[in-house]
């Protein structure tokens, strides 16, 4: 483990998402645990996998524990199927799940924007089988501007991102150009200018990425950044991806945004899985 030397730390701000770290409590058990262990921000995937439009109350009871917590929400999926798991999307995928999707758009945005949340992210969808590609990226760009309209109409951006081919093998966007095209065709037919990269350094080194090149080619156009160590998916030091230099290089490159800790925090409680950072940067 790095531990207190993990100098990186005073380059960036960091948050945690709850979607993968504290799930051994209750969802709104965990901004609190978060805020206990000394964050101040947190991220979520969409937390109701089943329903794009959950009941108000649910709504309701989550935003009392973000605030009650004391943390601010950051970042927050659109909904996107069944997660975790071989990640899915559903934006791209024709039928239910599409109109899932756009179901959830406006109660997704409303949500952040109740909580000054100002980053929503999409993701893309797998490929589904007898449906033309085409269709599914024709579909995907539809639906990805009216989530553009959507976050823009809350004052936030809209995060598109790639995922891994090992573990997502029908998803489309698995590398760090791949990804960018797309932000850029959503801009470019929004007219918006608001979607942005989102650099999960894990996603893009299971890829077998040069994450230094990465760093410097998309840095301008990268909206949240998320890491894991490889191989594992576990916390700063528990493999070999050199995080603190990769930090270290975002922050030279101008990345001054949040970094979201989207690593499992393996067979101990989660409030355990942070000792690589000193709590003064948390």
């Amino acid at each position: 483990m790095p531990g207190s030397g993990f100098s990186a730390a005073a380059d960036q701000r960091f948050n945690v998402n709850l979607s993968i770290l504290f799930t051994e409590l209750p969802l709104l058990e965990r901004p609190a645990a978060a805020a206990a262990a000394g964050f101040t921000a947190v991220e979520l995937w969409w937390p109701w996998v089943d329903s794009p439009t959950p009941e108000r109350s649910e709504l309701d009871a989550l935003k009392k524990a973000i605030e009650d917590a004391g943390v601010q929400l950051t970042g927050l999926n659109f909904y996107a199927g069944q997660l975790p798991g071989p990640d899915r999307g559903a934006l791209s995928i024709p039928g239910e799940e599409s109109e899932r999707f756009r179901a959830n758009i406006d109660v997704a945005a409303d949500f952040a924007h109740s909580l000054g949340t100002k980053a929503l992210n999409a993701l893309y969808g797998n490929r589904v089988d007898g449906v033309d590609p085409a269709e599914q990226d024709a579909l995907a760009l539809e639906n990805l501007v009216l989530a553009a309209r959507a976050a823009d109409r809350i004052g936030a951006i809209l995060l598109i991102e790639a995922l891994n081919n090992p573990e997502s093998p029908l998803y489309p966007l698995v590398s760090a150009p791949a990804a960018v095209g797309i932000v850029d065709k959503v801009n470019d037919a929004s007219g918006l200018g608001n979607a942005r990269f989102l650099m999960d350094l894990y996603h893009l080194s299971m890829n077998g990425e040069d994450l230094p090149s990465v760093i410097e080619r998309y840095t301008a156009k990268t909206g949240h950044v998320q890491i894991a160590d490889n191989p594992g998916r576990g916390a700063p030091g528990t493999g070999s991806l050199p995080l603190e230099d990769l930090l270290h290089q975002l922050a030279k490159a101008g990345y001054d945004g949040w970094v979201g800790l989207e690593y499992k925090p393996g067979d101990r409680p989660s409030a355990e899985a942070f000792e690589w950072l000193p709590r003064a940067a948390r």
